[in-house]
């Protein structure tokens, strides 16, 4: 067993509850409530700069070139197909100016971001590996439902296809597997120090998904 695997059946409670999730049904059924998904929204586009810096900060701090390229192939992704995608929502669902980039931040997406930071100011590759790969494989655990009929509605369409594709499937297959390396080859601190990063990031993904419907 890998590294990234005896670390998500250690966190099987909450990352089962969040890949199960009742967000996770009502959006594969297309019936999320317009201002849930808004809510929805507007909290998860406030990662986006955190999580280009966490990447950024796993380019610097990565031990091969082609993980570096891998990363950076990434970075750019986020910062045009889905950053796309959110901004078509955006106007969609109405929101403002003021709303998509000043929304009142919620205590699991304040939490998210400062533990994204908190990884990223580490400058230990394996702790910025084991945020990242939660954030990205739990995604994709949730919305690769093999044979299911996609939504009509392309707000939940799209954030389903954005994540179930074959490029993001690649992408988190190597994820895992450098996370696997990279853990395997540390000392005992340093993999306990990995291990506390995804605990907390499996626990704030669940708290994530529930606080929407609060």
């Amino acid at each position: 067993m890998g590294f990234s695997e005896r670390l998500r059946d250690e966190n099987a409670d909450d990352w089962n509850a969040a890949v199960g999730h009742r967000f996770v049904d009502e959006i594969f059924r297309g019936t999320v409530a317009p201002d849930v998904m808004r809510r929805y929204l507007t909290q998860d586009y406030q990662f986006i700069d955190g999580f280009v810096a966490l990447l950024g900060m796993a380019i610097a701090t990565a031990d091969r070139f082609e993980s570096r390229i891998r990363f950076a192939q990434f970075a750019a992704m986020i910062t045009s197909d889905e950053n796309t995608y959110f901004q078509r929502s955006f106007d969609a669902l109405g929101v403002p100016a003021d709303e998509r980039e000043h929304p009142v931040l919620t205590a699991p997406t304040t939490g998210f971001q400062a533990l994204m930071k908190e990884a990223a100011a580490s400058h230990h590759y394996a702790s910025c590996l084991a945020v990242l790969t939660v954030a990205e494989w739990l995604y994709l655990s949730w919305a690769d439902r093999p044979g299911a009929l996609p939504p009509t509605d392309f707000i939940h369409a799209e954030w389903i296809t954005l994540h179930n594709n074959d490029g993001f499937r690649g992408f988190v297959t190597w994820l895992r597997g450098e996370l696997d390396r990279v853990g395997a080859a540390e000392d005992e601190p340093g993999r306990a120090v990995a291990t506390a990063f995804f605990r907390r990031a499996v626990v704030l993904e669940r708290a994530f998904f529930d606080h929407i419907y609060d």
